[in-house]
């Protein structure tokens, strides 16, 4: 029980945030935007690094100088395999005309869903994996440090959903019950990867550190490809970055102080 618990908790995050649709009349501001994107960012970043990469070095510390083999073969594969759905998966990122991955005649609205239904496809797998770990009662994942990643992920997962739902509203003129159901649906992937995830690894102990690091990887590529561009461009780039250094030491006191 409470393992499904922790792979819905983000999933909650994103629909809070796609809530913001019924009590925000405008559209977020660029300033709220690029704070709110940088501070998914760091909250990712901190979790990549203190939840997945350094767990996963851990738990092959046996050995010794090659302990970084499976970070660093899972962290590429993570890339590589975002990188591969960003040029397969057809989707819109908020604000361009140009859309991406495989040419196809889907609406606009179901191209901007994928979008950030993409970016949640590697946070269900860190939580997912995580908490696998914890099943395998691996001494370097407890069940507050499982938990704290989960709770992580659903903070930054807040202002994704607002960020996705309230211009479903305004630019795109959808009613505020769609534009919120389009919203949550994109966080949904969360607990279903999550939960593959937790299955894959019951079964197969040994590639945990590999799962680890490759969740690590997908988010990383996730805040490099879009977030901190998004965050960085235009004026006002101070923003972002001081926001990236709230939410990575945010999630840094959540994994070190409950874990």
């Amino acid at each position: 029980m409470s393992i499904i618990l922790g792979l819905l908790i983000p999933f909650v995050g994103t629909t809070a945030g796609a809530g913001c649709v019924f009590f925000l009349k405008k559209q977020l501001g660029p300033l709220v935007k690029k704070g709110l994107l940088g501070f998914a960012s760091g909250v990712m970043v901190a979790a990549s690094v203190w939840s997945l990469l350094i767990p996963a070095m851990d738990m092959v510390v046996d050995k010794g100088k090659f302990a970084f083999i499976p970070a660093a073969i899972g962290f590429l594969l993570g890339i590589g395999f975002l990188l591969l759905m960003d040029e397969i998966v057809p989707h819109l990122h908020m604000g361009s005309e140009c859309a991406e991955g495989i040419h196809c005649n889907m609406r606009k609205t179901t191209m901007l869903v994928l979008a950030v239904t993409l970016h949640n496809v590697p946070e269900g797998m860190a939580v997912g994996v995580v908490f696998a770990g914890m099943l395998s009662s691996e001494p370097e994942i407890t069940v507050m440090g499982a938990f704290a990643l989960a709770i992580g992920i659903a903070i930054q997962n807040f202002p994704e959903g607002a960020i996705i739902s309230m211009p479903l509203r305004s630019e795109e003129g959808l009613s505020k019950k769609r534009a919120f159901t389009y919203g949550a649906l994109s966080g949904i992937v969360e607990p279903i990867f999550g939960g593959i995830t937790v299955l894959i690894a019951s079964y197969v102990t040994p590639v945990l550190p590999y799962l680890l690091s490759f969740a690590a990887g997908a988010m990383i590529y996730v805040v490099v490809e879009e977030l901190i561009p998004e965050a960085s461009v235009g004026k006002h780039s101070n923003v972002g970055t001081i926001s990236f250094a709230v939410g990575f030491v945010l999630m840094m006191i959540l994994d070190v102080a409950l874990g």
